[in-house]
């Protein structure tokens, strides 16, 4: 074979290399641009940037109003009374530094009051929590009354009868140290029993919780009675004849004189 076809062989071949090169490149200057093209296209669809939202900070007592149990409140009441953030900042400010409960021993019970309020344009009956702050050196009792309308006489029972008992509250910037460790100032009353659990109870046993009260005694102070001063006298004749004698405002010999007549 001759050296000039060969030659030319080659650069054909070079040629077509060149050829085939090119087409490449322009293949992944296409897909290049096409990728770029899809690029932009997802960046364009992308969604706003929404505006970041900020939470206030939990104070350091919110939760003390809700730890607190209300005594006497009708269970199926109890979802209505949390369904309103209610607002016990006065009662966090007194145990703060300078305030009427700051550094005093304080046991706390929660209870209910009904009230009817305007609520959305209509008038409503809402369960409005109230808490009562005890300042005392040990727990004003640890026994519950329960007492209704329906009840002859009013029922004392330990507090343990009704799964309630005084329990140290943490505040939320001491929850993570040991409770041991703690020297708690604030007591409050909380009850054990699960409100799923309720359905098992008897009619009787439920209604208990209903009717509970708080029962406080004073072993300091005696029970003060104001003491009559009336007597009643009977005499024993025929017809009896029954009087009242005031020790007090009544003269002996005054008293007497007419008796005389009507006995004679």
């Amino acid at each position: 074979m001759r050296k000039g076809a060969k030659r030319k062989g080659a650069a054909a071949a070079a040629a077509k290399a060149s050829s085939s090169s090119q087409e490449n490149h322009k293949e992944e200057d296409e897909q290049q641009k096409t990728s770029k093209a899809h690029r932009a296209k997802r960046v364009k669809a992308s969604k706003p940037e929404t505006e970041p939202e900020y939470f206030e900070d939990q104070r350091n007592m919110e939760d003390l109003w809700k730890e607190v149990f209300p005594v006497g409140t009708e269970w199926d009441q109890l979802d209505s009374v949390y369904q309103f953030k209610w607002n016990f900042s006065n009662l966090e400010d007194a145990f703060e530094e300078g305030g009427v409960l700051y550094g005093k021993k304080v046991y706390l019970f929660g209870c209910t009051e009904p009230q009817l309020v305007p609520y959305e344009n209509k008038n409503k009956i809402v369960c409005i929590p109230v808490v009562v702050a005890v300042v005392s050196p040990f727990p004003p009792s640890d026994k519950i009354g329960i007492k209704s309308v329906q009840r002859e006489v009013e029922e004392i029972v330990p507090m343990k009868e009704m799964k309630m008992d005084w329990v140290p509250y943490i505040p939320l910037e001491k929850r993570d140290r040991q409770v041991e460790r703690l020297k708690s100032q604030i007591f409050i009353l909380s009850c054990t029993q699960r409100r799923s659990a309720l359905r098992h109870l008897k009619v009787d046993r439920l209604k208990k919780f209903e009717y509970c009260l708080p029962y406080f005694y004073q072993p300091f102070k005696e029970d003060e009675f104001e003491q009559s001063t009336v007597v009643q006298i009977m005499f024993p004749v025929e017809p009896p004849v029954v009087c009242e004698f005031d020790w007090e405002f009544d003269e002996v010999d005054v008293w007497t004189y007419p008796l005389w007549f009507c006995l004679a």
